[in-house]
């Protein structure tokens, strides 16, 4: 296992430093990136750690993706492109954990809650980067009001379908590496993904905290917007949006382990 968990620092290190280098991380994301990629690789084995850069390539290179025409809405989010450790950790912390207890009491169970969560921020992640380009407006998920695009809690019907096939992505993936059945696998991994994502919106919509900009009249997740302090708007205080894509993550998982337990077990 020493050797194993050494092979991991070393890519993760090299992945980290090549997403450095591409603009994808900052240097505390870096650090995060090492921490979480080593506990996954080394503790889950070579095909968890697979499906955590297929995350993560996926992640940046859509966060790249029409840059220019997602620049209005990204200035509503707390955080850019650019992952710090809190981003790196809210993303990937789940699946660590996960590997973590993986590797301390060993279970086929643990596989169904790591595609669950690795679906869920895939999912969230490509709803994120990929809906706000929908041409139809959002609306928010527990009234069905439209909002403006950005909007926490706003969903939308193709955000959702590609929410859908980026958890799908990840079963289909561990299925063709061989992780048991491939059709159950990536069934697992879809709607676990997709419930984790609607998870995620719901939580924006109700207790995420959001800020009120009064200089650009704009809702915002940012403390500081248009050079000036924000006001609290509504949720709770401590529940941002690195918060929220975590316990999403989870509930993400918790779901992929339900459908495992009536597809497999």
């Amino acid at each position: 296992m020493i050797d194993q968990l050494v092979l991991a620092f070393f890519l993760s290190g090299l992945v980290a430093a090549l997403a450095y280098w591409r603009g994808s991380l900052a240097p505390s994301g870096v650090a995060g990136a090492l921490l979480v990629g080593t506990i996954i690789y080394g503790l889950g084995g070579w095909v968890w750690g697979v499906l955590l850069a297929l995350f993560f390539i996926t992640a940046s290179l859509l966060s790249h993706y029409k840059e220019q025409e997602k620049q209005a809405v990204a200035e509503k989010f707390d955080k850019g492109h650019r992952r710090d450790f809190g981003q790196v950790m809210a993303n990937g912390g789940g699946g660590a954990l996960v590997a973590l207890l993986h590797g301390v009491f060993p279970s086929h169970w643990w596989l169904p809650v790591f595609l669950g969560i690795m679906g869920t921020v895939t999912a969230d992640t490509w709803a994120t980067e990929l809906g706000t380009l929908s041409k139809r407006p959002p609306r928010l998920i527990t009234t069905g009001n439209v909002v403006p695009v950005g909007t926490s809690g706003g969903i939308s019907p193709f955000g959702t379908a590609v929410s859908f096939v980026g958890g799908l992505l990840i079963g289909f993936v561990a299925g063709l590496l061989g992780q048991m059945n491939l059709v159950s696998l990536t069934v697992i991994s879809g709607i676990g993904g997709l419930v984790g994502s609607l998870c995620d919106s719901f939580l924006g919509a109700t207790v995420q905290q959001i800020y009120y900009c009064d200089i650009c009249d704009k809702e915002t997740e940012k403390k500081v917007h248009c050079g000036q302090p924000t006001r609290p708007l509504r949720g709770w205080g401590w529940m941002n949006n690195d918060v929220v894509n975590f316990l999403s993550s989870l509930f993400g998982g918790a779901t992929a382990v339900l459908v495992y337990s009536l597809l497999v077990a």
